[in-house]
């Protein structure tokens, strides 16, 4: 436990490990060994009181998915953050966990300068760490920027390393605003990235749909006559995903691309 913006989430993996625990409780996830087994994650929340309720698990529907999840895993251990033990005392009463058997002050295992720089990120950059995996926050986090976390972790009894994956995710809640992708953009974006493969002439009425965990696409292409055309529209399709994500930090659930038209080289097909 400890105050909010001084590095729990970052070393919550590391702890876990330490006392031998797979499954993680933080901010309104379920997390075992890096995988999201159950939850929303508090950091999706439009406002920082609506995060700590999610957090504390007020709602009973997150409640009740939660203690399924608790209930089909078994664990032997958990490992539950907090800002205070009042907190935690919340989150395992509205889990049906017991009450913890120790408590861990962040201050026990951060220096004082690492705190100091975990708030300095926190209130300059906006940052939040999830202990999981980029690939499986973005499932979660469509639309959210995410960035990859990689440390190296010692183990002295087994004279290993260990990678350990995290990510890093600035919430809607952020003092430093909000972002929104119009799903015009989106069409926009896989025109022109359809446009950039060889044999594509002609890219038109690109469009998306936007949902909670993603986006779907659609693009009309107009291909080069004699080209092999299973083989372009695959490229196209594959190189349209890969920009979109890299582009706007949404997670393509469907890329579907259409020829309609084949065109001689030289013609113009439009945008």
């Amino acid at each position: 436990m400890g105050p909010a913006g001084t590095g729990k989430s970052h070393r919550a993996s590391f702890v876990a490990r330490a006392y031998g625990l797979r499954h993680i409780i933080d901010d309104g996830l379920l997390i075992r060994e890096g995988h999201i087994v159950a939850g929303v994650s508090a950091k999706k929340e439009e406002s920082a009181m609506g995060a700590v309720r999610r957090a504390i698990f007020a709602d009973p529907a997150h409640a009740t998915a939660v203690r399924a999840a608790l209930a089909a895993e078994r664990p032997e251990g958990v490992l539950v953050l907090g800002t205070s033990l009042g907190m935690v005392h919340r989150i395992v009463d509205a889990l049906d966990l017991p009450r913890p058997e120790k408590v861990i002050d962040i201050t026990e295992i951060a220096t004082e300068e690492d705190i100091r720089r975990a708030r300095r990120t926190r209130r300059t950059e906006g940052t939040h760490v999830i202990p999981a995996p980029t690939f499986e926050v973005k499932k979660s986090f469509s639309g959210y920027l995410v960035d990859p976390l990689r440390l190296l972790a010692r183990d002295a009894e087994r004279a290993e390393a260990r990678v350990i994956e995290k990510s890093m995710v600035r919430p809607t809640f952020s003092a430093l605003g909000k972002f929104y992708i119009a799903d015009v953009v989106v069409g926009e974006i896989a025109e022109r990235a359809c446009l950039e493969v060889p044999g594509v002439a002609g890219a038109t009425r690109g469009r998306a749909e936007l949902q909670p965990h993603g986006v779907y696409v659609g693009v009309d292409l107009a291909l080069i006559l004699g080209v092999r055309m299973p083989d372009v529209l695959r490229a196209a399709q594959a190189h349209a995903k890969e920009v979109i994500e890299a582009m706007t930090a949404l997670n393509v659930l469907g890329l579907d691309v259409f020829a309609r038209r084949a065109v001689p080289a030289r013609q113009p097909a439009g945008r």
